[in-house]
């Protein structure tokens, strides 16, 4: 099955930073192409890009990249039952059970109640919650965060010497949230650095751990 296949089959979810070493044009293509599905959809994915060789580099295991599909699955599940205003305005990226929490509520029970839906989800090992309390987000400030996602994602897609399948990114009211597995330092400097270059960001927020961080116990 190709990649395109497998997106046909799925609907909604997150982008997949797939690269190849070969080069970055193959990999600024596969972020333009859209997003892939993240829950019901895992193993037509995985056995796509598997297939057409798209998975190098990537720092966690195909069981580790299949739990955290499936973590992520289990949350939307949870933040929906939970309260639909709440799911709208929280997303998460997942890496090896580590949940980062992303997005604006208007009090702060709701970032406290976001938390606890969190923890709910089985295989959670962390969680860590940068929900911001407030009601000044609108349509130009969701614009801007786009615009400034999109375009770290792509100077790191054309970084030779970032990994960048490795990493999560995500951009609310100014703020750059970073969430990933890095080489070494001189790879996240350069991560950062790009953050830091690019125009309206506020702040950067690295939750970022090397790739021989003992918090990245093999799981069971």
């Amino acid at each position: 099955m190709t990649v395109q296949a497998a997106r046909a089959l799925c609907a909604g979810g997150e982008r997949r930073h797939l690269r190849r070493r070969a080069g970055p044009a193959a990999a600024l293509a596969l972020l333009l192409a859209g997003p892939f599905a993240l829950s019901g959809c895992a193993e037509a994915l995985l056995g796509a890009a598997a297939t057409t060789g798209l998975i190098v580099a990537e720092e966690r295991s195909l069981g580790d990249v299949v739990d955290d599909l499936t973590i992520r699955g289990e949350l939307n599940h949870l933040f929906f039952q939970e309260n639909v205003d709440l799911y709208q305005n929280v997303s998460f990226s997942v890496i090896e059970g580590r949940v980062l929490l992303k997005g604006s509520v208007s009090t702060p029970e709701d970032r406290i109640n976001a938390l606890r839906v969190a923890w709910q989800a089985n295989g959670v090992r962390e969680v860590i919650n940068e929900v911001q309390v407030t009601d000044q987000s609108g349509i130009l400030d969701y614009a801007r965060d786009t615009w400034i996602s999109a375009q770290l994602k792509g100077a790191l897609l054309l970084d030779t010497d970032v990994l960048s399948i490795n990493y999560s990114i995500e951009t609310v009211n100014g703020t750059v949230y970073l969430l990933g597995i890095a080489q070494d330092q001189a790879e996240l400097e350069r991560v950062l650095a790009h953050a830091r270059g690019i125009d309206d960001v506020q702040r950067v927020v690295n939750h970022v751990i090397a790739k021989d961080d003992p918090r990245r116990q093999a799981t069971p």
